[in-house]
């Protein structure tokens, strides 16, 4: 189930998010393709990151942006 991201500092691309065990998925504005970022592409420390700050509402664009943009499924 799709959660809507806090976006703390007001200026993030990301809408919503959805987390599961060995994954997290984005939807960003203006889109509606979902960005699937899981262990076996991305990997563990990087989907946990995310899981951390999804969870948070602050900084997860810009992690995805700079770590992740192409690692998606």
């Amino acid at each position: 189930m799709f959660e809507r991201y806090k976006n703390l500092n007001g200026n993030s691309n990301v809408f919503v998010y959805e987390i599961g065990d060995n994954y997290i998925s984005v939807i960003f504005h203006g889109t509606n393709k979902v960005y699937r970022y899981s262990y076996s592409k991305a990997g563990p420390r990087h989907v946990e990151t995310m899981k951390k700050l999804a969870i948070g509402g602050y900084g997860l664009n810009s992690y995805i942006n700079y770590y992740c943009k192409k690692l998606y499924d």
